[in-house]
């Protein structure tokens, strides 16, 4: 019973046996999958594979990376496609990334509230990328209150993760919370509410301990189940119960829990 609330099977590294691979999933306890857009083309694909597979849900936005490309007739395909396919719950992914600044930061920002307004008129969580961006990602969220979502593979300090709560948003957790370096990460998983926690592999990157450095895949979310149930000090059945629920309401999916 494992909710990856974060996924890229669109990859091309994915190509050679996607579909091998989404067989074995239900084996190994994925009951659920969102997998994001990053940009047109990788939205056109999230959304057909959700459409595609019942258990598999998509997101469609502009990553921080293709924010320069984000024109209003791109906007006006992401919202034809939220509104012509149940399947797609979100906005995303989305956000800030001034790490590289392949695309200004200026450009970004702009992006980033564009994508937010469309996802204020359609009544949609959002799915943000944020990488050495706090104060500006922040500054947009409070700019937007009725929208919240998901700061996924989240990066800030656990005192910003306690404002995003507060405020409604939830915390992704990835592969990075396994790792031995992961201070920030367990700090804010230590201290914030469990209903705010979810898990997701972002794969095909970052797989988690002890199979870090192969190709990542959603066969490894449970990876981040257990290592959060030690941090919190709950089961692990208890942890996979609690963040496919999360998930479930973070992306409004009814779904029944076993």
């Amino acid at each position: 019973m494992l909710f990856d609330t974060h996924a890229h099977l669109d990859d091309r590294r994915f190509d050679k046996d996607r579909a091998e691979l989404l067989q074995t999933l239900p084996e190994k306890g994925v009951r659920l999958l969102m997998n994001p857009g990053c940009d047109l083309p990788s939205s056109y694909a999230a959304a057909a594979l959700a459409r595609e597979n019942s258990w598999i849900y998509a997101a469609v936005g502009s990553h921080p990376d293709a924010a320069d490309k984000l024109t209003p007739a791109v906007l006006a395909a992401y919202r034809a496609l939220c509104r012509e396919n149940s399947k797609v719950k979100a906005i995303g992914e989305i956000g800030l990334d001034y790490h590289y600044e392949d695309v200004p930061r200026e450009r970004q920002i702009e992006a980033f509230r564009a994508q937010m307004q469309l996802a204020r008129e359609l009544r949609l969580p959002v799915i943000v990328h944020e990488r050495e961006a706090h104060e500006d990602g922040c500054r947009i969220v409070e700019e937007f209150p009725e929208v919240t979502g998901v700061f996924h593979c989240y990066s800030g300090s656990a005192e910003m993760a306690r404002w995003l709560t507060s405020r409604g948003w939830y915390i992704g957790f990835t592969g990075v919370i396994t790792f031995k370096n992961a201070r920030k990460a367990v700090e804010t998983a230590e201290t914030i509410p469990l209903d705010r926690i979810v898990i997701e592999t972002d794969c095909p990157y970052m797989a988690p301990e002890p199979f870090r450095g192969r190709r990542n895949d959603p066969g490894y979310v449970y990876r981040m189940a257990e290592r959060l149930a030690e941090i919190r000090g709950v089961s692990p059945a208890e942890m996979r119960r609690v963040t496919f629920a999360n998930g479930c309401r973070l992306y409004g999916i009814q779904e029944e829990m076993p």
